[in-house]
Protein backbone atom coordinates (compact mmCIF):
# COMPACT_ATOMS: atom_id res chain seq x y z
CA UNK A 1 0.00 0.00 0.00
CA UNK A 2 1.78 3.16 -1.06
CA UNK A 3 0.79 6.56 -0.12
CA UNK A 4 1.77 10.27 -1.36
CA UNK A 5 3.88 12.76 -0.76
CA UNK A 6 1.00 14.79 0.35
CA UNK A 7 0.02 11.42 3.07
CA UNK A 8 3.68 10.88 3.91
CA UNK A 9 3.64 14.99 4.89
CA UNK A 10 0.33 14.41 7.00
CA UNK A 11 1.60 11.64 8.57
CA UNK A 12 4.83 13.25 9.55
CA UNK A 13 2.82 16.89 11.34
CA UNK A 14 0.42 14.16 13.08
CA UNK A 15 3.06 11.87 14.96
CA UNK A 16 4.60 12.21 17.84
CA UNK A 17 8.40 12.44 18.52
CA UNK A 18 9.98 10.04 20.82
CA UNK A 19 13.24 11.06 20.25
CA UNK A 20 14.43 14.01 19.07
CA UNK A 21 17.26 14.86 17.21
CA UNK A 22 19.55 15.41 20.20
CA UNK A 23 18.25 12.06 21.57
CA UNK A 24 19.51 10.21 18.70
CA UNK A 25 22.78 12.08 18.45
CA UNK A 26 23.67 11.16 22.26
CA UNK A 27 22.63 7.34 21.70
CA UNK A 28 24.82 7.13 18.94
CA UNK A 29 27.64 8.30 20.84
CA UNK A 30 26.96 5.88 23.33
CA UNK A 31 26.87 3.00 20.96
CA UNK A 32 29.73 4.53 19.40
CA UNK A 33 32.06 4.63 22.44
CA UNK A 34 30.61 0.78 23.55
CA UNK A 35 31.26 -0.11 19.70
CA UNK A 36 34.46 1.27 20.11
CA UNK A 37 35.37 -0.69 23.35
CA UNK A 38 34.43 -3.92 21.74
CA UNK A 39 35.61 -3.97 18.35
CA UNK A 40 38.38 -1.70 17.72
CA UNK A 41 41.38 -4.17 17.95
CA UNK A 42 38.83 -6.97 15.79
CA UNK A 43 39.81 -5.62 12.36
CA UNK A 44 35.46 -5.83 12.21
CA UNK A 45 33.73 -5.76 8.58
CA UNK A 46 30.49 -3.76 9.33
CA UNK A 47 27.54 -4.29 7.67
CA UNK A 48 24.82 -2.04 6.67
CA UNK A 49 21.94 -3.98 6.86
CA UNK A 50 19.33 -1.88 3.47
CA UNK A 51 17.79 0.26 3.24
CA UNK A 52 17.13 1.79 7.01
CA UNK A 53 20.51 0.98 8.48
CA UNK A 54 21.85 3.70 5.88
CA UNK A 55 21.31 6.73 8.06
CA UNK A 56 22.39 5.20 11.50
CA UNK A 57 25.39 3.36 9.60
CA UNK A 58 26.66 6.86 8.08
CA UNK A 59 26.05 8.22 11.73
CA UNK A 60 27.77 5.01 13.33
CA UNK A 61 31.04 5.39 11.12
CA UNK A 62 32.02 8.73 11.68
CA UNK A 63 32.08 8.03 14.87
CA UNK A 64 34.30 5.10 14.99
CA UNK A 65 38.29 6.04 14.89
CA UNK A 66 39.42 2.28 14.45
CA UNK A 67 40.39 0.44 11.75
CA UNK A 68 37.20 -1.07 9.94
CA UNK A 69 35.92 -2.60 6.44
CA UNK A 70 31.94 -1.89 5.38
CA UNK A 71 29.83 -4.28 2.98
CA UNK A 72 26.47 -4.46 3.18
CA UNK A 73 23.75 -7.09 2.90
CA UNK A 74 19.89 -6.31 1.75
CA UNK A 75 17.40 -8.18 3.28
CA UNK A 76 14.08 -7.09 3.71
CA UNK A 77 10.37 -8.43 5.63
CA UNK A 78 8.73 -5.29 4.82
CA UNK A 79 8.86 -4.14 1.72
CA UNK A 80 7.41 -0.25 1.66
CA UNK A 81 4.74 -1.67 3.86
CA UNK A 82 4.17 -1.67 7.72
CA UNK A 83 3.50 -5.25 8.20
CA UNK A 84 6.59 -7.60 7.63
CA UNK A 85 6.19 -10.51 5.20
CA UNK A 86 8.56 -13.10 4.54
CA UNK A 87 12.39 -12.76 4.23
CA UNK A 88 13.46 -11.52 0.85
CA UNK A 89 17.24 -11.69 -0.06
CA UNK A 90 17.91 -8.53 -2.05
CA UNK A 91 22.12 -8.82 -1.77
CA UNK A 92 24.39 -10.49 -0.02
CA UNK A 93 27.89 -9.12 1.17
CA UNK A 94 30.50 -9.32 -1.82
CA UNK A 95 33.51 -9.57 0.55
CA UNK A 96 34.87 -12.81 1.89
CA UNK A 97 33.38 -13.63 5.80
CA UNK A 98 35.30 -16.39 6.28
CA UNK A 99 36.63 -15.80 9.82
CA UNK A 100 35.70 -12.28 9.92
CA UNK A 101 34.15 -10.08 12.52
CA UNK A 102 31.00 -9.08 11.94
CA UNK A 103 28.77 -6.05 12.93
CA UNK A 104 25.89 -6.03 11.38
CA UNK A 105 24.10 -2.55 11.81
CA UNK A 106 20.28 -2.34 11.55
CA UNK A 107 17.93 0.79 12.21
CA UNK A 108 15.04 -1.44 14.04
CA UNK A 109 14.83 -4.82 15.88
CA UNK A 110 11.47 -5.21 16.29
CA UNK A 111 10.33 -9.09 16.22
CA UNK A 112 13.80 -9.69 14.99
CA UNK A 113 12.89 -12.20 11.67
CA UNK A 114 15.37 -10.36 9.71
CA UNK A 115 17.69 -9.99 11.80
CA UNK A 116 18.11 -13.79 13.07
CA UNK A 117 18.06 -15.00 9.36
CA UNK A 118 21.21 -12.58 8.86
CA UNK A 119 22.83 -14.19 11.55
CA UNK A 120 22.33 -17.52 10.24
CA UNK A 121 23.57 -16.69 6.92
CA UNK A 122 26.96 -15.44 8.77
CA UNK A 123 26.77 -18.22 11.14
CA UNK A 124 27.05 -20.87 7.46
CA UNK A 125 29.95 -18.53 5.86
CA UNK A 126 31.74 -19.25 8.88
CA UNK A 127 32.46 -16.11 10.18
CA UNK A 128 34.36 -15.88 13.80
CA UNK A 129 32.32 -13.57 15.97
CA UNK A 130 28.91 -12.10 14.64
CA UNK A 131 27.92 -8.83 16.84
CA UNK A 132 24.49 -6.22 15.96
CA UNK A 133 23.58 -3.00 16.89
CA UNK A 134 20.51 -1.17 16.25
CA UNK A 135 18.98 1.83 16.53
CA UNK A 136 15.88 1.39 17.92
CA UNK A 137 14.76 -1.54 20.28
CA UNK A 138 11.03 -1.95 19.93
CA UNK A 139 9.75 -3.48 23.36
CA UNK A 140 6.73 -6.23 23.00
CA UNK A 141 6.45 -9.82 23.31
CA UNK A 142 6.68 -10.72 19.66
CA UNK A 143 10.67 -10.87 19.41
CA UNK A 144 12.12 -13.97 18.06
CA UNK A 145 12.66 -16.45 21.58
CA UNK A 146 16.40 -15.74 22.34
CA UNK A 147 17.62 -12.49 20.05
CA UNK A 148 18.84 -9.50 21.19
CA UNK A 149 21.20 -6.82 19.87
CA UNK A 150 24.95 -6.50 21.37
CA UNK A 151 24.59 -2.50 20.96
CA UNK A 152 21.18 -0.46 21.42
CA UNK A 153 20.78 3.11 20.89
CA UNK A 154 17.09 4.17 22.07
CA UNK A 155 13.75 2.07 23.49
CA UNK A 156 10.80 2.46 22.05
CA UNK A 157 7.61 1.00 23.04
CA UNK A 158 5.25 -0.95 20.40
CA UNK A 159 4.16 1.52 17.86
CA UNK A 160 4.92 2.08 14.15
CA UNK A 161 7.96 4.33 14.03
CA UNK A 162 10.23 5.82 11.50
CA UNK A 163 13.05 8.46 11.30
CA UNK A 164 16.75 8.19 11.24
CA UNK A 165 16.56 5.06 8.72
CA UNK A 166 13.40 3.77 9.51
CA UNK A 167 10.61 4.50 7.09
CA UNK A 168 6.55 4.91 6.63
CA UNK A 169 5.74 3.31 3.45
CA UNK A 170 9.11 4.15 1.57
CA UNK A 171 8.83 8.01 2.71
CA UNK A 172 9.67 9.22 5.79
CA UNK A 173 13.30 7.76 6.26
CA UNK A 174 14.74 11.23 6.51
CA UNK A 175 12.95 12.92 9.60
CA UNK A 176 15.37 14.10 12.50
CA UNK A 177 14.26 11.91 15.33
CA UNK A 178 12.18 9.24 15.92
CA UNK A 179 8.41 9.33 15.19
CA UNK A 180 5.49 7.11 16.60
CA UNK A 181 2.66 7.45 13.74
CA UNK A 182 -0.67 7.89 15.95
CA UNK A 183 -3.40 6.05 16.36
CA UNK A 184 -5.49 7.97 13.59
CA UNK A 185 -2.83 7.92 10.88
Amino acid sequence: MSVSIDQAQSILISSRCLHDKNAVEAALDKMADEITAKLADKNPLILCVLTGAIIPMGHLLTRLNFALEIDYIHATRYRGETAGAELQWKAKPSASLKGRVILIIDDILDEGHTLKGIIEYLHMQETSEIYSAVLVEKHHDRRVSGLSADFVGLDVDDHYVFGYGMDYKGYLRNAPGIYAVTEQS
